[in-house]
């Protein structure tokens, strides 16, 4: 590369990896009261983006470099549009929705962002939680992150990803994590390659086949699910016993109400902001619920799904005979809560 190429990288990756850091830490904690105070905390990033951005776009750039150019500018183009979203939520008419809306553009730039995770080894780091080593940069065939009919204007198809060091012929640990209401899986599959990518499993974000999740009638989503796995299985050696679902806010409900059915293929059930009613149980086969293993999240301030609907669906599982474990966030609102996803992994996969 030329200089004034690897100047204007040099400047760029700073601003827009630290936004995109900014832009996580607002979504774990967004709560509709601490909204414009956790916009504040933007603090002049997207300006300082803004400003390398220019001298990105300023570079005589050839030929053979555009699909990388054009790698990293989209990336910033999405990264901006959330910090502009963000900014201008306080003014809709519904400043929580206008906040969500606008950061599903981080996921869109971290799509954007990944495949330069090899090239760039601060792009690496990103895509790796704390303290983790780097790792193998080449990319073999079937791994990496894979789209399947799944579009973010299409429904009912996948996005997965395959961590590009892993042993193919070994069992492999997979991790089927469903998105809110109004979700998609293609955005929400960015909460969970840092840790499959450090720890060595397959992570699957399906989407649902209508609006949110078939709550009404399960078997719709839950035949896609296990259609799903058992394609994954055509292709990769998964574990039999290592197969968790987990989900947020109605992707965790239908995470419990599909996961306790007796033909579910899952092993381990994670829900998150879930909603529940105890006739779920009721309806469940006792063998499928006894010492099943399950790991509930919810957050004190939850503004959704009251923290009582989490307390009440933790003592009726156990009543039930599973083996639960809830864990209770003070500070945690009706948002994703990915500093939580280390914390479930040591569970689901002790010693990774």
């Amino acid at each position: 590369m030329t200089d004034p190429i690897q100047d204007t990288i040099v400047a760029l990756l700073p601003p827009l990896l630290g936004t995109l850091h900014a832009l996580e830490e607002i979504g774990r904690y967004l709560h509709p009261p601490l909204q414009q105070a956790l916009v504040d905390r933007l603090g002049d990033r997207d300006a300082q983006l803004h400003a390398a951005v220019a001298m990105f776009e300023a570079v005589d750039w050839p030929e053979a470099m555009h699909p990388f150019r054009d790698r990293l500018a989209l990336a910033c183009l999405h990264t901006l549009r959330a910090t502009d979203g963000l900014r201008a939520a306080s003014g809709q008419a519904n400043p929580p929705f206008a906040a969500s809306r606008a950061l599903r553009q981080t996921g869109r730039a971290l799509e954007a962002l990944y495949p330069l995770a090899a090239l760039l080894p601060s792009v690496g780091r990103f895509f790796l939680e704390p303290g983790r080593a780097d790792l193998p940069t080449a990319t073999p065939e079937g791994t990496g992150v894979l789209h399947v009919g799944n579009d973010t204007d299409m429904r009912g198809g996948f996005s997965v990803y395959v961590p590009e060091w892993i042993d193919r012929t070994e069992p492999v640990a997979v991790v089927f994590a469903l998105h809110g209401g109004a979700g998609h899986g293609r955005l929400f599959l960015w909460n969970w390659v840092r840790e499959a990518r450090s720890r060595g499993f397959i992570v699957v974000a399906p989407t649902a086949r209508g609006d949110t999740w078939s709550l009404m009638e399960p078997e719709v989503d839950a035949a896609n699910l296990s259609g799903i796995l058992s394609e994954l299985g055509r292709h990769y050696r998964l574990a039999p016993d290592r197969r968790l679902l987990t989900g947020m806010s109605d992707g965790g409900t239908f995470t419990l109400l599909s996961g306790l059915d007796a033909d579910s293929p899952f092993t381990h059930l994670a829900p998150i902001a879930a909603s529940f009613h105890p006739a779920i149980v009721a309806m469940s086969e006792p063998e499928r619920i006894r010492n099943l293993p399950i790991y509930a999240i919810h957050g004190a301030l939850d503004w959704m799904f009251p923290v009582s609907v989490g307390r009440t669906a933790a003592t009726v599982l156990k009543s039930a005979g599973a083996a639960v474990i809830y864990r209770e966030v003070a500070d945690l609102s009706h948002t994703y809560p990915r500093d939580e996803n280390a914390g479930i992994l040591d569970w689901f996969l002790p010693g990774s």
